[in-house]
């Protein structure tokens, strides 16, 4: 496997991209976002964190190709400026990838690993998914400085939502976690990268009345409850919609915080959101989406940034660039952007706005009754 190190300024920077979400038919505007924030950042590894296509629907079903061929095409277009720059990328997975067909231990071992610069190994036996760690070393290569850890968050419930965390992950994390500490000879500050937020990150939220002004309604574990962003959350922060977690807390934070060796986690998911606030020992953060197939926050699309520094291992520093900061405001197809941009995000949310609109069909067909009948 690669070995990734701090280079000779001894820095360290990771760019999270996450919600991708693409067809073969890629949107210009994912390609210019893409194509920039790397050309402009330079990052020393990407980090993809699932759903990088979208596998529902029929859009892989391509004529004269099978499904492994188009998605492949597809990701070798979109990691392209990844790849042309020789960056290494390591990669995990959303609740949407495997909805193609095809599982995520083959994308991942037939596909991604046959692209570019792939980095990572799945782990031998109990199938985890794409989850691994990968370690950052000094930059004269002499010991462990940092640690990242990639967990595969698994995809919808049966029934709706999502499953809960895997447990297995969680025993793997505290084996992996003790490992690291002997090779060490103490516990390596780490960074947690998954797809799925955890249950925790209403923590960072704050509980308001319905009608405060920007709240968020929320929905299944936490039904008809109102959010907006706490006082611990950086103050330029982004959230629009609420965070889509897991129906059962298997208990995935309280492992994280045993030892404090996990200095954040960052999501995807919830594609609007763009936020980092701190709970108990942890920053909890979630980056936006950047694919213009799905919806999104319009020219807010973009990714995350998190730079190390080989002096000061128990801190880092992140920030987004976004499409607007890095293309311009030109979309190539702004009026289905906005469109989009307003539709609901998930069933849950779409439920109260179709029950609206039948009570309001409703309406009118009982008025234009009676007044035929006057």
């Amino acid at each position: 496997m690669t070995m990734l190190k701090y280079n000779e300024n001894k820095k360290f920077k990771i760019m999270q991209i996450t919600d991708i979400q693409e067809i073969p038919k890629i949107s210009p505007d994912t390609k210019k976002l893409l194509n920039a924030v790397i050309e402009q950042e330079k990052p020393d590894l990407v980090v993809l964190t699932g759903d990088q296509i979208k596998g529902y629907g029929a859009s892989y079903k391509v004529k004269g190709k099978d499904t492994v061929q188009a998605l492949k095409e597809t990701l070798e277009e979109l990691l392209k400026p990844v790849t042309d720059a020789g960056i290494p990328y390591a990669v995990t997975f959303g609740n949407h990838d495997r909805q193609v067909g095809i599982s995520n231990t083959e994308q991942f071992n037939r596909i991604y690993k046959s692209i570019g610069n792939c980095i990572g190994e799945l782990s031998n036996g109990i199938d985890l998914g794409a989850t691994f760690s990968i370690p950052i070393m000094s930059s004269d290569s002499g010991k462990i400085v940092n640690n990242i850890y990639l967990f595969d968050s698994g995809t919808d419930a049966k029934g709706g939502g999502y499953e809960p965390f895997s447990r297995d992950i969680i025993s793997w994390y505290r084996k992996e976690r003790n490992e690291l500490k002997e090779k060490n000879g103490d516990y390596v500050p780490s960074i947690v990268f998954q797809h799925i937020p955890l249950c925790e990150y209403y923590n960072v939220l704050k509980r308001v009345p319905r009608h405060t002004k920007n709240a968020v309604r929320a929905y299944r574990t936490h039904k008809n409850e109102y959010y907006v962003l706490n006082d611990t959350c950086n103050s330029d922060g982004i959230f629009l919609e609420p965070p889509s977690i897991p129906n059962e807390n298997t208990g995935e934070f309280e492992a994280l915080c045993e030892c404090g060796d996990i200095m954040a986690v960052f999501v995807g998911h919830d594609h609007k959101n763009s936020f980092v606030g701190k709970y108990k020992n942890i920053d909890l953060g979630f980056t936006q989406s950047c694919g213009f197939n799905a919806y999104g926050n319009r020219k807010k699309r973009g990714v995350r940034l998190i730079e190390l520094d080989e002096q000061a291992p128990n801190t880092y520093r992140t920030y987004t660039r976004t499409f607007d900061e890095a293309v311009g405001d030109k979309l190539h197809r702004p009026v289905l952007d906005l469109l989009s941009s307003m539709a609901p995000e998930t069933t849950d949310a779409a439920i109260p706005l179709i029950i609206r609109a039948l009570t309001l069909i409703g309406i009118v067909a009982l008025a234009f009754i009676l007044l035929s009948l006057l």
